[in-house]
C-alpha cells in the first residue's frame, strides 16, 4: 500500500471509531435525558427566581406598575391626600431602587439556570452535528464505491466488446466468451454524463 492509502485508511480507522463513540454517547445521553426529565424537580430559590423573572418580563407587571407610578406621582403632586412623598419623590425612588435590588439577582439566577440549559443543548447539537456529517462523509464513500464498480464493470465491458470487434473485423471466428460481471446492487444504472 501506498502511503496514501494507509492515511486514507487510518482516517476512516478514525472516523469509525468517533461514530462508534458518538453513538454510544447518544445513547447515554438518551438515557440521562429520559432520567432527569423523570426527576426534574426545581429547588424553591430556582421556582422563585423563575417565577420572579417571568412576572417581572411580562406586559401585565410594566402596566400595574406604571399605574401604581401615575397614581402615587398624581395623589402626591395634586395633594388630594396628604402629601407623604412630596416632589422630588424621595419614598418612590427609595421603593423602586428597592424593587431593583431585590429583582436583579432573581433575574440573573433565572438567566444563569436558563444560559446552563442552553449551554447544554447546544452541546449536544455540536455532537449531532458532528455525526451527521460523518453519516453523510460514509454514504458519499458507499456511493463512490458503487460508482467505482460500476466503472470497473462498464470498462471490462467496453473490452470485451472491442475485443469482440476486432475480431469480426480480422476475419477470425471469436471464441466463446464469458458471460461479464453483473454489477452490484444499484450499479447498474448509468452515471451522469458530463
Amino acid at each position: 500500500m501506498t502511503v496514501v492509502e494507509d492515511l486514507k485508511h487510518d482516517l476512516k480507522d478514525a472516523e469509525h471509531q468517533l461514530l462508534v463513540q458518538l453513538r454510544l454517547l447518544r445513547r447515554n445521553l438518551r438515557a440521562e435525558t429520559a432520567a432527569v426529565l423523570g426527576k426534574r424537580e426545581l429547588t424553591l430559590g430556582q421556582r422563585v427566581a423563575d417565577t420572579v423573572a417571568a412576572g417581572m418580563g411580562s406586559w401585565r407587571f410594566i402596566i400595574i406598575q406604571s399605574s401604581i407610578l401615575l397614581v402615587w406621582i398624581a395623589l402626591n403632586v395634586t395633594a388630594y391626600v396628604h402629601r407623604w412623598d412630596p416632589y422630588p419623590f424621595i419614598l418612590l425612588n427609595l421603593a423602586l431602587s428597592f424593587q431593583a435590588a431585590y429583582a436583579a439577582p432573581f433575574i440573573m439566577m433565572s438567566q444563569n439556570r436558563q444560559q446552563d440549559i442552553d449551554r447544554k443543548e447546544a452541546e449536544e447539537d455540536h455532537k449531532i452535528n458532528i455525526k451527521a456529517e460523518l453519516e453523510i462523509e460514509l454514504l458519499h464513500q458507499k456511493i463512490d464505491a458503487l460508482r467505482e464498480k460500476e466503472v470497473l464493470f462498464l470498462t471490462e465491458a467496453i473490452q470485451d466488446l472491442t475485443q469482440l470487434l476486432q475480431e469480426e473485423r480480422s476475419g477470425r471466428k471469436a471464441p466463446a466468451r464469458k458471460a461479464p460481471r453483473k454489477p452490484a446492487a444499484g450499479a447498474g444504472r448509468s452515471a451522469p454524463r458530463r
